[in-house]
């Protein structure tokens, strides 16, 4: 994902409804039958379903089995049962991780049920399709970018590269966007409803090979662009752009409903802190 996309931090939001609350994915009707005891301690049918989730999950996770599933909550609960052996359990620090732990699982069924008691329409997500579509040109454009904190920097490595300066190396070298310094600030192909609207519209004015001649600036700070080709290409239809539509929509909901607790609530945060 490119880092000047239109994206929210509390995107972080949904992305956490995964493990955390695989157990609203369990139905409550699920039995709660025992499955295996460790030691006298109960492993249930909920508990084994859970874990398969969370095993199926796992990044190039084959297919799981009950067997698999079952064999792994054995050798946590002889790990936990060790753990509190040891007294782990009674550590203060561990006290704090496991509050914080619970704390994140009420956000993340909290943000799960919100969701779903005000989900987004397809008449919503109709209108920010039309309205990404407003910022589509036909034409997708292959560009390179630097991102810095300031106009000053942003210009003095506009003059660099009059001088020959080579753009994927001092991307490397002076880009604040991760991957700029990966892969020398190139952004692949994208289209101008893709990008905040001061980079789509610098970008739709450049010719082929050329590189800004003043820095552009974004929410994300100062850019220096070089656009390296453009082609034409069909608009994306509302069908395959819906789950991109609706991962965006759910997250300006979550954010919204986010900001009015926060007008609500006495919030003092100590200068310390801020800093």
């Amino acid at each position: 994902m490119k880092t000047i996309k239109a994206t929210r931090l509390v995107t972080w939001l949904l992305l956490g409804l995964g493990a955390p609350a695989m157990a609203a994915e369990v139905s409550e009707a699920t039995p709660a039958a025992v499955v295996a005891t460790v030691n006298g301690s109960d492993i249930t049918e909920e508990m084994l379903q859970m874990m398969g989730m969370q095993m199926s999950r796992n990044p190039g996770a084959q297919q799981v089995s009950r067997e698999d599933a079952l064999d792994q909550l054995i050798n946590i609960e002889l790990v936990a049962q060790d753990a509190e052996k040891h007294n782990i359990d009674k550590r203060p620090n561990v006290i704090k991780q496991l509050e914080a732990q619970r704390r994140m699982l009420l956000v993340n069924v909290s943000m799960r049920e919100y969701l779903t008691t005000h989900p987004v329409t397809d008449e919503e997500l109709k209108k920010l399709y039309d309205e990404r579509m407003k910022n589509h040109d036909g034409n997708e454009y292959k560009a390179q970018h630097i991102l810095v904190d300031s106009e000053d920097t942003a210009k003095a490595i506009i003059a660099e590269l009059g001088k020959g300066g080579d753009f994927a190396k001092l991307a490397t070298e002076k880009s604040k966007d991760p991957s700029g310094k990966q892969n020398g600030g190139d952004l692949g192909w994208f289209s101008g409803d893709q990008m905040v609207k001061p980079f789509a519209e610098a970008v739709a004015k450049m010719k082929k090979g050329e590189t800004t001649k003043k820095p552009v600036q974004t929410q994300f700070g100062w850019h220096v662009i070089r656009l390296e080709d453009t082609r034409k290409t069909q608009p994306p239809s509302f069908d395959s752009m819906k789950e991109q539509l609706q991962g965006y929509a759910q997250s300006q909901r979550v954010e919204a409903y986010v900001q009015d607790l926060r007008k609500g609530a006495k919030i003092d945060i100590k200068k310390a802190a801020a800093k």
